[in-house]
């Protein structure tokens, strides 16, 4: 399948770059490349066969933010899909505790934990900054509890470092039946046994109770799917959540807060920002 590449010129470029992957991600677009004069967007070309509906939404989110925004598009062909993640897919590391890499990366020597992914079109390889927060913060975590939902699971990657941390009953949801199944391949390619991938919305986790959340979607899912984390999740149980910036943290408190969350900790890299709460 064909893709549309918008190779998006922004100036400043800090922090609207991040801005434009935050408005973007709700206009559709799902996957995303930080250049150094902007972003690359990705989207399917059987999804968008007008070109001139995305590129007004842009110019007119340009003109509002009153930014120097300039678009050029760029058709993909499938077979260079996986060239392109692998050209920009470098080994992450996460404060030396945990070594994000992909299948084509020769052998690296860690004394941490290692993770293995391969991305194809899902979000969540550890370079983004949420994701690298939401792994510290598993990583923080003195007592793993036992039952784990990976809202928004993308590559899978947090349901599996919950594994290798020692967590023995996680269920992973995904909106895109693609990401569902890159999830479930990734699992398999770290020898996990105790992840279930489910393709499906918020509605999958009626009637089920949870000791850890963990969502790193983008702010007004969380905020639309917050009473269904709450109702999901077992008293002094724990929500991480992230796919926010440090400006939206006042209104997540105010929000979770009212639901009988409290505050634990917030985490912060590059203006994102992660929270960790505490059902009480």
């Amino acid at each position: 399948m064909d893709s549309f590449a918008f190779h998006i010129n922004i100036k400043p470029t800090k922090p609207w770059s991040e801005i434009a992957i935050s408005w973007l991600v709700e206009e559709g677009f799902d996957v995303f490349e930080e250049t150094e004069a902007g972003i690359v967007a990705y989207t399917d070309a059987n999804s968008t066969p007008n070109l001139q509906e995305p590129l007004d939404l842009i110019k007119t989110w340009a003109e509002n933010s009153k930014i120097q925004c300039s678009v050029e598009i760029e058709r993909i062909e499938q077979k260079n899909w996986n060239a392109i993640w692998e050209s920009d897919f470098k080994p992450v590391n996460v404060e030396d505790r945990l070594l994000i890499v992909a299948p084509f990366h020769d052998k690296l020597e860690t004394n941490g934990l290692v993770v293995v992914i391969q991305p194809q079109m899902s979000f969540g390889t550890g370079h983004h900054q949420t994701t690298w927060m939401m792994s510290k913060a598993l990583l923080d975590l003195e007592n793993l509890p036992a039952k784990i939902l990976d809202m928004g699971t993308g590559t899978g990657i947090l349901a599996i470092l919950a594994e290798k941390l020692g967590a023995k009953d996680i269920m992973a949801i995904d909106i895109e039946e693609w990401s569902a199944e890159n999830a479930r391949e990734n699992a398999v390619r770290n020898k996990c046994e105790h992840i279930s991938t489910f393709h499906g919305d918020i509605d999958l986790i009626n009637g089920k109770q949870f000791d850890l959340i963990l969502a790193n979607i983008n702010l007004n899912v969380l905020k639309s799917q917050m009473e269904s984390y709450k109702n999901s999740l077992d008293r002094n149980g724990i929500l991480l959540l992230s796919g926010f910036f440090e400006t939206d943290v006042p209104e997540l408190l105010k929000l979770t807060q009212s639901l009988g969350f409290e505050k634990q900790k917030i985490f912060t890299k590059e203006t994102w920002a992660t929270l960790q709460l505490t059902l009480i």
